[in-house]
């Protein structure tokens, strides 16, 4: 598993000071590293850190260079944290072992499935009539990827994936255990005191580079199409509802929840467990403070927050009584507002 830091630096770039030569076992945090291994500083705020380091090289940005070297080798790049990123993904495919890709006699394949060269199917998962695997895919066990649905060039579904029937996703995707796109979305029309059904007739397109989640679910559409386009990126747990749309390369953490027919616009990011409701469009570029509840439309870029903070729960109490009386007292306050306006405007009359 070791590599030399000339190695990383011949593939990934960057300014090496130090022995080319030097072995790194493996990429550790920088309060853990052993002397072995290589780990990175992105802040200055961290620079305190570098002289207590075992670690045996670091990652490091120009204006910590100096102290970096002092201690031994470094690598200095303008963005230790994206360096870092691409360096584990390298890292990863330089020792990962990889079988061959090949189907496990024990996959279901519809005769009417296309399965495209460099595809690799393993045991117990279902592809369906008319589906669409594309070259280098990898569909993993127990993975079901239903009838005419279509999974683009090196894209990955992990072990219990589900892709419903007609949905279609993008190259170089990574869905996680338990991903299911395509299930229904939550449509129900009230009769009489009953839950009448209604069909959910379009499909979920997901565009390429997008990573989903372990156990996220995304429905489909009623009518038209759930879209999640190019780069997005979506954490464990996340509800996506049917005809929501999303723009590329957002980003949403843990727990959120997206009611139906939402648009959120590109390049936005929600904080974990946050709630976007309905119907409601967020501008591209829009940061969501994770708990928050989204309940109207964020038309302007920016960070926006909606949560009431925790106190103890006297005091938490206490305020939210005070919270109730909010409205009675600006009626007051404007009334009192006026009171003196008009008296101001007596005394200044001739």
């Amino acid at each position: 598993m070791s590599t030399s830091l000339g190695s990383i630096v011949e593939a990934l770039g960057g300014q090496l000071l130090g022995d080319a030569g030097s072995l790194i076992q493996r990429l550790a945090p920088l309060a853990s590293a052993q002397p072995d291994e290589l780990a990175f500083v992105a802040q200055a705020r961290y620079a305190s850190q570098i002289d207590a380091t075992r670690a045996g090289a670091l990652i490091v940005s120009p204006d910590l260079q100096a102290a970096a070297s002092r201690r031994g080798a470094c690598i200095v790049t303008d963005d230790p944290y994206l360096y870092f990123a691409r360096l584990t993904q390298w890292w990863r495919r330089e020792h990962e072992a990889r079988a061959v890709p090949a189907i496990d006699r024990l996959a279901s394949i519809h005769p009417t499935a296309r399965i495209e060269d460099g595809v690799e199917v393993a045991a117990f998962a279902v592809i369906g009539a008319h589906a669409q695997v594309a070259a280098g895919a990898r569909i993993g066990a127990h993975s079901v990827v239903g009838s005419f649905a279509s999974i683009g060039a090196h894209t990955q579904l992990h072990a219990r994936v589900t892709i419903g029937e007609r949905c279609s996703i993008g190259e170089r995707c990574t869905l996680h255990p338990g991903v299911v796109v395509g299930a229904d979305g939550f449509g129900f029309a009230l009769h009489q005191g009953q839950w009448i059904k209604i069909e959910q007739l379009g499909a979920v397109r997901i565009g390429d580079d997008v990573e989903i989640g372990a156990n996220t679910c995304i429905d489909r559409g009623a009518l038209d199409d759930t879209v999640i386009e190019d780069g997005v990126k979506l954490d464990n747990l996340i509800q996506i509802g049917h005809n929501v749309h999303i723009g590329a390369h957002t980003a949403m953490a843990g727990c959120v929840g997206v009611a139906g027919s939402a648009t959120i616009g590109a390049h936005c990011t929600v904080g974990g467990g946050a709630v976007v409701l309905g119907h409601l469009t967020l501008a591209d570029g829009v940061n969501i403070s994770a708990a928050s509840v989204v309940t109207r439309s964020i038309g302007k870029p920016g960070h926006y927050t909606g949560m009431f903070p925790i106190d103890d729960n006297a005091t938490w109490e206490k305020n939210a009584a005070s919270l109730k009386q909010l409205n009675r007292l600006r009626e007051r306050l404007k009334a009192v507002e006026q009171a003196i306006a008009q008296a101001t405007h007596k005394k200044t009359e001739p």
